[in-house]
């Protein structure tokens, strides 16, 4: 099956792939990597507010939420990956394709919200972690963000794998900065596995809004435009093969996403616990807390540098899908350059804005509407994919299968409802 002709020129993704080695290991490191791209976008600052929230205020209760959130995730971004190497378009590319004017304008607007929005707490977090480290300026932690981010795009000039290998160390960072936190906090074993039995704790609109807010943190619309473009531009004589090792390679990097936002959420559980706090913790209050409340002096310096990975490497991937969504759903043949700073404007813009008039305090409030946002927009980009994938016409002997369709479906269903609930229970 050869994909019709498009305008927009590969940029991002796996288009050095031209040959398939022998050898089981060597094969699954030619096509593994773009799992570890999509994996930073399950553990950004927006995932880790709702995550500090849910343990500081119900404290293992609702870590069997972070790992279903997950699941669903896990599944959604395989079938994403599998619309872009069956197909050799991404879900932009064939909502253009596939749906009227009118609707692709509207989906088009959607991802685009959806981009700002996350790249718009992913920016302040990353500014955040600044202030914390080096006691930097909100305002000037933003510029040295958007410039940083750029900087790294660059060298996807000089081959996509660097830039890839950037990403990696940035999550491998984070992954043993938090695994270190939790060595600190020692949880009670006992207490982690009753989580997941029926808590009457958790039995109420408070804990069920937060519910919502781990799942419209966990599973974001940009991921799901990013990773069907990184497979792409893969050549392969066996799309079967290719796509059994690209399902490893997001497996295995999205597993270790739901490692660190567990960790995060168990760290403020116990953080809290230790300490006494009462309240939710803000990424300042744990910063401060941390040390005193585990005992050990690098516990808050580790924490900030931990979030500073998760928020730079998220970024990067941000300003990565801005450039999918508009090159896919337009068709502009702007060059890498024009293309970059344009989605970073889009998002530094108004995260300026807004902090240059309300002032650092509100902060917290642009995080929590930042992931309200990202809720409203994450069923206009499901509901196409699973419809997309699901398609004979369009997938041929890689559409998905009953039971895959089906499961999709009843997960799209609970996106849709929880997210509804969610914007219900935060407008009242």
């Amino acid at each position: 099956m050869t994909p019709p002709p498009d305008v927009y020129a590969a940029t991002v993704g796996l288009s050095h792939v031209h040959r398939t080695p022998t050898g089981f290991w060597l094969r699954l490191a030619t096509i593994a990597g773009p799992g570890y791209l999509i994996a930073v976008g399950y553990m950004d600052p927006g995932n880790w507010a709702t995550d500090m929230a849910a343990g500081s205020e119900f404290g293992f209760a609702l870590l069997p939420v972070v790992i279903l959130s997950s699941a669903a995730g896990l599944l959604l971004q395989i079938l994403s990956m599998k619309l872009g190497v069956a197909t050799g378009r991404d879900l932009a590319q064939h909502c253009r394709a596939h749906y009227s004017p009118a609707v692709s304008r509207f989906l088009w607007l959607s991802a685009e919200v959806a981009v700002i929005a996350c790249d718009l707490a992913e920016v302040i977090g990353t500014a955040i972690a600044l202030q914390l480290l080096f006691n930097l300026p909100i305002l000037y932690g933003m510029g040295v963000t958007a410039l940083s981010t750029l900087a790294l795009l660059n060298l996807e000039a000089r081959g996509f794998r660097k830039l890839e290998a950037i990403v990696i160390v940035l999550v491998a960072t984070v992954c043993l900065c938090l695994l270190y936190e939790v060595y600190l906090s020692r949880p009670d074993i006992g207490d982690l596995a009753a989580s997941f039995a029926p808590n009457a704790r958790i039995m109420n609109s408070h804990a069920l809004c937060l519910s919502l807010g781990i799942l419209g943190a966990t599973v974001m619309p940009h991921n799901l435009y990013l990773h069907s473009s990184l497979y792409r531009g893969i050549a392969s004589a066996n799309r079967n093969e290719t796509i059994r090792f690209a399902r490893i390679d997001c497996v295995i990097a999205l597993g270790l996403a739901a490692v660190v936002n567990a960790a995060i959420l168990i760290v403020a559980a116990c953080a809290v616990q230790q300490s006494g706090f009462g309240g939710v913790l803000s990424f300042g209050e744990a910063y401060r807390l941390l040390t005193p409340a585990l005992g050990a002096g690098a516990a808050s310096t580790v924490f900030a540098i931990a979030l500073l990975a998760a928020g730079q490497s998220s970024t990067i991937t941000a300003t990565m899908a801005g450039q999918v969504v508009m090159g896919g759903f337009l068709g502009w043949n702007l060059n890498a350059a024009q293309r970059r700073l344009l989605t970073r404007c889009l998002a530094l813009v108004p995260a300026v804005g807004v902090v240059a008039i309300a002032g650092e305090s509100r902060l917290s409030d642009m995080l929590v509407f930042s992931q309200v946002v990202l809720s409203l927009q994450l069923a206009f980009a499901v509901v196409p994919l699973v419809m997309l994938t699901s398609s004979g016409r369009i997938m041929g002997a890689f559409a998905n299968s009953r039971t895959v369709k089906y499961a999709a479906y009843v997960i799209t269903g609970i996106i849709i409802v929880v997210n509804a609930s969610l914007l219900f229970e935060t407008l009242r």
